[in-house]
């Protein structure tokens, strides 16, 4: 193994070797948000017809719970190292700029792909889901995953110590999750923030990955992934530019 596949495959070990606390934990989580929103709200909330609250509360926990993992993986793994001083271990050998970035964004899908999957099999026995359109699950969990994963990764660059990055996490991104319609269909919400949920990026996502199991969503599932593509693209830019010119990675 070189370069890339040596990189993936110590970034895949590093989480997975503690997976009680990465995995595990995430999706206990997310079952006590399904368990205690459900009870709470289950007989006085009904957002698409014919769908319990329940059902419709599964994939966004899903979705959520893939996002802020794969935001976790690449800035927790990153800013480790560079707080070590480790990471010249990383940028010494010749890796090319797309295989440190690709290593570490890949790295980051399959932990939210593995922690999304583990929170639906855990909600499976509390709901009935149907899986109508499952290229749209699949598409918008590893679209997604890669936005945040990308995302975590510029967050460590510029960031120098783990409160900085905690930073990101709790004023950026824990936001946006929370206010994407993971809990709501933003048709019940006021004019002014049904316009103003329509400029964050995380609403498309979670819409998105939404319609796969019930083919109805606030938006089409096509103008959602043009949408999360758009977001890659501009963050991926970003990180490239940084890794390239090293930015506060060299030192």
């Amino acid at each position: 193994m070189t370069g890339f596949p040596t990189l993936f495959y110590k970034e895949v070990m590093r989480f997975w070797k503690v997976g009680f606390q990465t995995v595990a934990a995430p999706v206990l989580t997310s079952l006590l948000y399904l368990m205690i929103f459900s009870q709470a709200l289950g007989r006085h909330v009904e957002v698409y017809s014919g769908i319990s609250y329940a059902a419709f509360l599964a994939p966004g926990l899903v979705m959520m719970s893939v996002l802020q993992n794969a935001f976790a993986n690449t800035s927790s793994s990153l800013i480790q190292s560079k707080m070590t001083g480790n990471v010249v271990f990383i940028l010494l050998p010749p890796l090319s700029h797309w295989e440190f970035f690709s290593a570490y964004v890949l790295a980051a899908v399959v932990r939210g792909c593995v922690v999304g999957t583990g929170v639906l099999i855990v909600t499976l026995p509390f709901v009935e889901l149907e899986l109508r359109e499952p290229i749209w699950v699949i598409a918008f969990a590893v679209s997604g995953s890669a936005v945040l994963g990308t995302f975590g990764l510029v967050a460590a660059i510029i960031a120098d110590k783990i409160d900085q990055v905690a930073a990101f996490q709790n004023f950026v991104i824990m936001p946006l999750t929370f206010l994407s319609g993971v809990f709501y269909s933003i048709h019940s919400l006021p004019v002014f923030w049904q316009s103003l949920s329509h400029f964050n990026p995380v609403f498309y996502m979670i819409d998105g990955f939404r319609h796969g199991f019930f083919g109805v969503s606030d938006v089409s599932p096509w103008f959602s992934l043009t949408v999360v593509v758009g977001c890659f693209t501009s963050i991926a830019a970003l990180a490239l530019t940084l890794v390239v010119r090293g930015y506060k990675l060299r030192h």
